[in-house]
Formats: structure tokens, sequence, C-alpha cells
């Protein structure tokens, strides 16, 4: 009996413990120990990285308005966040009209606030596109409070990254990290100034890289908090190292939704190498419009792996048309780099110095080409030229299988075209009307072969097996693309 009773009071005095200090009374010292290292601390990176960001804040001029009042430069900051991110504006007129200058010819005001970060000790500073565009004069408050002028050195809108220069030395410029080193689950922090709160510092964990929201950015995706002002500012890794730009936020509410997106600091620094030295950037360009190959024209096409980029349209005199390169083709090799996404071959074009010769692998109707194109540079996209006026040829109904109607093309369309053959589609229905094809547009392929007439037409479609789909290659106007049209029975 003395024996139960004492097992009986261990077991009580066990269960004691417990009820007073929770589960962690028995775990063992080595795995708290381990628990404890794995949750990071960021307050030597603050003191490290935090004099090194700045807060930006833009001034406008805006026309003179009669009668008394002034706006909010508060209210200014707010509506940063919303004119970057395409979010309707809050309903309701200002309070009140614009200040007006004593001489009648308009007034400088608050515009917006953002942050940046300081490149060089005599006084570079990145940021983003967006938080200087548009701003009649840019200041830069430090953390010890001391306040410049800034000069803006360049702006890329495309990469949406910005250089300005303050006439100061001896300042702590921050250390660049390597962006092929950033992992996912990888713990990021972020300084900045939302709503105008300078040295505001948020943390959180790489979601993914290579995240595809623009066409020359493979940005990097986080959990870290980002709201209105910290647009420019750093993302910092564990080694204090700058490895983005906070840029982007998602968001249905117009509030920070746990997803933000920073500019890759390898990309930002390319452009703004270019920047420092010439004030813009040039991009190389080939001179085709692209858009995804999707998993069932893959197949189809016997391509194979969903990859590559498919050519929907070739400018005229472009890069692209001298090499050879055809709408319908899908690129899948640029410089012998795969293109994976077909974002990808913008921004290796982007990225290729123009003047520079550059191999082209395509994939057309079912074999593989090897072409070399000279990269041009980058230019305003010129407007697609209209489908061309028609004649009214004679119509077959050979097409009927596939939901067709379709007649031959005159040489005065081909030329306009710049085609060697194909059928124009006179009408589209059940199938063909299905698969998007419409009145006007010309089939130049059908299941992998070159359309060079009616004849070539009938035989083809006379020969498809009506229980799988049938992929066709079509142009609308300058513009290219696949269908997978499904046969009647």
């Amino acid at each position: 009996m003395h024996v139960l009773a004492v097992r009986r009071m261990r077991v009580w005095a066990l269960a004691w413990a417990f009820a007073l200090t929770g589960a962690t009374a028995l775990m063992p010292v080595g795995d708290a120990q381990a628990q404890g290292r794995t949750l990071p601390d960021f307050t030597d990176l603050v003191d490290q990285v935090g004099p090194s960001v700045v807060n930006i804040r833009t001034l406008e001029r805006v026309a003179a308005r009669p009668g008394p009042g002034g706006g909010s430069g508060s209210e200014e900051e707010m509506l940063e966040f919303f004119r970057r991110f395409g979010i309707p504006l809050p309903n309701g007129p200002r309070q009140g009209p614009r200040p007006q200058a004593p001489d009648g010819g308009g007034a400088q005001q608050p515009r917006g606030v953002g942050s940046g970060f300081i490149l060089t000790a005599d006084g570079l500073i990145m940021t983003n596109a967006h938080v200087v565009e548009g701003a009649e004069e840019v200041l830069v408050t430090l953390t010890d409070k001391r306040e410049f002028k800034a000069k803006l050195i360049g702006a890329d809108k495309r990469t949406d990254v910005a250089v300005v220069k303050i006439e100061a030395t001896g300042l702590p410029a921050v250390k660049l990290g390597d962006v092929g080193r950033l992992r996912v689950g990888e713990w990021v922090m972020a300084i900045g100034s939302p709503f105008g709160l300078e040295n505001t510092v948020t943390a959180g964990i790489v979601s993914a890289k290579q995240r595809d929201t623009g066409d020359y950015l493979p940005f990097i995706q986080t959990d870290v908090a980002i709201n209105p002002g910290n647009s420019g500012g750093p993302l910092i890794n564990m080694r204090g190292e700058v490895v983005g730009i906070n840029s982007q936020i998602y968001s249905r509410s117009g509030g920070f939704m746990g997803i933000s997106f920073a500019i890759p600091i390898d990309e930002a620094t390319r452009v703004g190498e270019q920047l420092r030295v010439s004030g813009r950037v040039s991009r190389g360009r080939i001179g085709v419009q692209i858009e995804q190959v999707t998993k069932d024209v893959a197949e189809s096409i016997g391509l194979g792996k969903q990859q590559g980029a498919l050519v929907r349209g070739v400018e005229t005199g472009s890069p692209a048309e001298k090499a050879g390169i055809e709408a319908g083709d899908i690129i899948t090799r640029f410089d012998g780099k795969v293109i994976e996404r077909f974002g990808d071959l913008p921004r290796l074009v982007g990225n290729t110095k123009p003047g520079t010769k550059s191999a082209v692998t395509v994939f057309r109707r079912g074999s593989t080409r090897e072409l070399s194109v000279l990269i041009a540079e980058i230019e305003p996209d010129k407007p697609v030229a209209a489908a061309p006026k028609e004649e009214k040829p004679r119509a077959s109904a050979a097409g009927q299988v596939l939901g067709l109607v379709v007649s031959e093309l005159s040489d005065a369309q081909k030329k306009e075209l710049k085609i060697k053959g194909g059928v124009k589609v006179d009408a589209a229905t059940e199938g063909a009307a299905q698969a998007g094809l419409r009145e006007g547009d010309v089939i130049v392929a059908v299941a992998n072969t070159e359309i060079g007439g009616m004849k070539d037409f009938e035989a083809v479609v006379g020969k498809v097996d009506r229980s799988k789909p049938v992929n066709v290659l079509f142009r609308r106007g300058e513009w290219a693309q696949y269908a997978l049209i499904r046969p009647t029975r």
C-alpha cells in the first residue's frame, strides 16, 4: 500500500505541474532550444539597414482655383495607393478646393509618399518609378531627419524602377544580395513609410519566386505587410542584404491581404545602372506578338511539353520577319535558353543588347527550325492594321465536317496578308464557332499541314479523324493563333 501511495503521489505531482505550466513543462531542453533558434530576430537587421532607408515625398504644381480652403496632404498620401494599384478612388468629392498661389499661377502641394534606399555613399537612391512619376519636386528625408531636394536621374515605367540623387556624402549604403540564393519559405523583412509613418518594419516569408505579373519582371512574392508608402522600400534577407524593391500588392479590398510583390534586386540593378549612365533603358526587340501555348495545343501539334511562346503576329519589316519567323510558330529557345513560359521571351529579348545576333529555335508544323535574328532596339508598339477589305469569292461547303464554309483567297488578299496560301472563312458554325473562329478569318494550316488553297483544304479535312479534335492555325488580320475544332460525326 505504501508503494502504491507513492506512485499515485508522483502521478498527481506530474499532473499538477502540467496543469500549472502547460505542455512545455515536459518538453526536453534540447527541443526547446532548437525551437528558439528557428525564431528570427530582426533587431540587429533593423539597426544595420534602417539608416539606409529613406522617406520620399513628392510635390506637384496644381492649377489655381478660386475660393478659400486647402487640400489635405495626408489625403494625397493615401491616394498614392489607389493610383498605383488601379483601385477606384474613394467616393465623394475632395474636401475643399486646392490651395491657390498668391500670383494665381498655381501652387505646389503634396502629391504622394513613398520609400527608397541608399545605393551609394554620395547620394544615389533607388525607388519605384511610380513614386516619383509626375512629381514637380522630390524630397528625401533621412533617418537623422535631414531633408534634401532630390534630382531625378531616370525612371523606367516598364520595370517600375527609378534612381534619384541627393547632394550628400558619407551616407550609409545598403548591401545588395544574390536573388539566386533566395529560397521560398525564407524569412525576409521590409522597411518603409506606410501611410507616411517613417521607418516602419514588417516581416514575413518568401511565398514564391518568378511570379509572372509583368512583361519584363519575374516578381518575388511574399506575405510581408506592404501598404501605401512602402512602395520603393527594400526587401531584406536575414543577412541584411537587399534582395528586392517592394512594389505591388494584390488586394480586393484596398488593403493588405497577405500577398505582396517585390522587384528582384538583380533586375533592378541592371535597370538602375542604365539609368545612371544614360538616364534611360535600352531594350532589345524582335517584333513579334505572342501568347501562351496551352496544353491542348501543345499536344495536338506534336510539341509534347507545354512550353514556348506562340507567335500570333509578326511586325512588317521587323527583325523577326527578316529572320523568317512566321505567325503560328512556337519559339521554344532564345540564345540557347529554354522558353518555359511565354513571359520568358520578352525578358530574354529585352535584356539583349540591340545589335546582337541571337539564335532562335522555332517549332513549325511538326518540325524544329534554327533561325538567326538581329536584335533591334525597342520602340513604341505599332498599331495593328485592320483586316483587309475582301472581295466576294465563290463559297465552298467542303469544310462542313468542321463547321466551316470556306473559299479561295485572291492574290491581292494573299499579298495584303503576306502569306503564301490559305482559305478564307465565310461562315463558322458548330465546332468551328465554339472554337472561336468567325467570318473573315484565314486558315493557313490544318492538322499540322500547310494549306495552299481549297484543294489542299478539302484533301486534309477529308482525312481527319472525326473522333479527335483537329488543330487549326488561322490568321485574324495580322494575328495568328491555334484553335481546336471537334468535328461533327
